[in-house]
């Protein structure tokens, strides 16, 4: 009976554990992870070399959750004291100290390796310019996690970090960022969107922050925040069409872009309207991964 017990006890800790784990790296939470996804959807299928093979196309979906946990490790470590004071992220496994530091930060080089070993995966001619954009890309992700202590715009340094979801499976697919235009739009597009929708998720702990001295866009904008996020999408919009009709998508397209175009305007109306509801801002961020995948369908079938 004894050590039936035991087996019972360790059997329920390794799951705790697990289950701590799996919410530190928000693999709990699958929408954030799409969300990171989406513009590298895009990029593949704007590129010329579009749609890109299922091996290459596998390896950019695992090496961009592999980025993502790492990213939330960082921003968790930064944030363990902060997280505490905040009602939205005070039961997180670093803020409640359910999963040590030393664990996260080993946990946080493994998934970092693993990103890397990804790069050696995918076509030899694409390697050295994929490891350089990653090398890169480390230098935002890993500082993000501090900017709202020191700077009033953090979504901006956000936005450069969801940039390298473009630039690196365009590298992937062409070997070269020699991409003109089209790549320039969607990498442009991917920034504005993501302050944008960034911008709204930091609404939902502008009190807390403000009593914690921290900063965020939502705070620097004010009253002109909602209409900033508006122009956001509305660049988005625009910028995504720009780099679609010089790739020449075809007509299955553009309905469905009008569609998420007005989604994405609508759905600021709406928040506008219920902005006291703190969920509101989470069910907007859920539901511009629904927009984002629209158009990323509308690219796939224009593409066909």
């Amino acid at each position: 009976m004894i050590n039936l017990s035991k087996n019972n006890l360790q059997v329920k800790n390794f799951k705790s554990t697990c289950i701590d784990l799996i919410t530190l790296l928000r693999w709990d939470k699958p929408s954030g992870r799409l969300i990171l996804l989406i513009p590298a959807g895009w990029s593949l299928w704007l590129a010329p070399s579009a749609p890109p093979g299922g091996k290459l196309f596998s390896l950019i979906m695992v090496g961009g959750v592999l980025v993502s946990g790492a990213g939330c490790i960082a921003n968790d470590l930064w944030d363990k004291k902060i997280d505490a004071q905040v009602k939205r992220t005070q039961e997180r496994p670093l803020a409640t100290k359910r999963v040590r530091a030393s664990t996260a930060i080993t946990l946080l080089f493994f998934l970092l390796l693993a990103s890397l070993q990804i790069i050696f995966l995918l076509p030899a001619s694409s390697q050295p310019l994929c490891i350089y954009l990653a090398v890169i890309s480390l230098i935002p992700i890993l500082l993000y996690p501090s900017a709202k202590r020191w700077f009033k715009y953090p979504q901006a340094l956000l936005s450069i970090c969801w940039g390298f979801a473009v630039l690196i499976p365009w590298a992937a697919i062409e070997s070269d960022l020699n991409g003109g235009l089209p790549l320039a739009t969607c990498w442009l597009s991917t920034m504005v969107w993501t302050f944008g929708f960034d911008t709204v998720y930091a609404m939902a702990d502008i009190d807390d922050d403000k009593k914690l001295g921290l900063n965020s866009s939502a705070i620097a904008l004010g009253n002109k925040a909602f209409r900033t996020v508006s122009a956001c999408y509305g660049m988005t919009s625009i910028l995504i069409a720009s780099s679609a009709l010089t790739q020449g998508i075809g007509m299955l397209f553009w309905p469905i872009w009008i569609i998420a175009t007005f989604g994405m305007q609508r759905e600021i109306f709406v928040l506008k309207q219920q902005r006291q509801k703190t969920r509101n801002f989470s069910r907007h961020f859920l539901h511009q991964v629904f927009l984002g995948s629209l158009i990323l369908l509308g690219l796939i079938l224009g593409s066909a």
